[in-house]
């Protein structure tokens, strides 16, 4: 396990929390990343006092990318299942959905695959216009995606959008993003920490017990069930080992995937060029 805080935790004061991906250059995630994830979540189940938390990124252009292709697999797999019965990163994303928290994606940069899929697991979403890039690549390179969007975007914004997101598997900008409802609201970049820090300070004066009951009843009425998202991990596994994905990830490898410069930064742009 690497010693890299690559996941820290600031606590603006007992009820407002930051959680912040720190893995530069590209805050790609992988197994050094899961357990330090896990960490976080379990204290956001049991501390008795935090009520709202908002992940956000340290490193510049990128929130949270895809998952580390270079990391030993077994790594990955090796890993014993969260507490849910689900293998960890879905486990986690759930527990993050259904925690008695109030929990905040502030987007500025790569929202990728990972990233994507944890500002899906966020009760709310906020992006910088002019910085912030979502996407659901995956398809693009051969892949199904594994962190839960197939269960979780047609529900914030229906089949149609959502199969364009994920078949499309290119970058959705924070504008566009906003239109379909992928996130809550886009900002201009210089005014997107103003706005969330005064809704989560906010929200850390509201009453504890209102907060969790309110957000457990919009869950009883949004949230997929487990089982909608355990096959999703399943078949991305799965879709590692096929030949099709193989060559395309091998393909961007040779372009300079997992490197900064341009593929890192225009993935859907590339994605879209492999079959050609």
């Amino acid at each position: 396990m690497s010693d890299n805080q690559l996941v820290r935790l600031d606590r603006r004061s007992p009820e407002w929390w930051r959680v912040i991906f720190d893995n530069p250059p590209l805050n790609i995630f992988g197994p050094d990343g899961m357990p330090q994830l896990e960490m976080v979540v379990r204290e956001l189940e049991t501390d008795p006092e935090v009520k709202v938390v908002v992940f956000e990124s340290a490193v510049p252009g990128f929130f949270i990318t895809h998952y580390d292709f270079l990391a030993d697999r077994e790594r990955t797999l090796s890993l014993p299942p969260g507490p849910t019965g689900l293998q960890q990163l879905p486990d986690m994303l759930v527990r993050i959905s259904r925690a008695p928290v109030v929990s905040i994606a502030k987007i500025r940069g790569r929202a990728t695959g990972v990233g994507s899929e944890l500002a899906l697991a966020s009760d709310m979403r906020f992006a910088s216009r002019e910085k912030a890039i979502l996407s659901q690549w995956e398809v693009g390179a051969g892949l199904v995606p594994g962190g839960g969007p197939m269960a979780r975007l047609p529900r914030l914004i229906g089949r149609g959008r959502a199969l364009e997101v994920l078949l499309g598997a290119d970058d959705v900008d924070g504008e566009l993003a906003e239109r379909y409802g992928y996130v809550n609201r886009s900002f201009p970049d210089a005014e997107l920490d103003a706005f969330v820090d005064a809704l989560a300070s906010r929200i850390a004066t509201f009453d504890r017990q209102a907060i969790a009951e309110t957000k457990r009843l919009v869950d009883a009425a949004s949230l997929p069930p487990d089982t909608d998202i355990a096959p999703e991990w399943d078949a991305f596994l799965g879709s590692l080992n096929r030949p099709a994905a193989q060559r395309r990830i091998q393909a961007l490898m040779n372009l300079g995937f997992h490197k900064p410069g341009d593929v890192e930064t225009r993935l859907g742009h590339y994605v879209g060029k492999l079959g050609l």
